[in-house]
């Protein structure tokens, strides 16, 4: 099997990794916000409420093969 990685410097005919070390390089940018703590409370909380649907589905379902 051909080593296609050699050292840095060489041409990628595709160009996708010189994009990728491009944007790795790339300083952070300075207009992102974090987002606050009480916004990201919603999603983890919904998370929860459908693991906890998902549990109960499925236990209905069991109970429901066993009977």
């Amino acid at each position: 099997m051909a080593d296609n990685q050699g050292p840095q410097g060489n041409y990628d005919p595709a160009g996708s990794t010189q994009m990728f070390r491009a944007f790795v390089d790339e300083g952070p940018q300075g207009g992102r916000q974090q987002a606050a703590p009480a916004a990201s409370g919603g999603p983890r909380i919904g998370l929860i409420i459908g693991v906890v649907i998902a549990v109960v589905v499925v236990a209905g379902v069991a109970w429901l093969a066993l009977k």
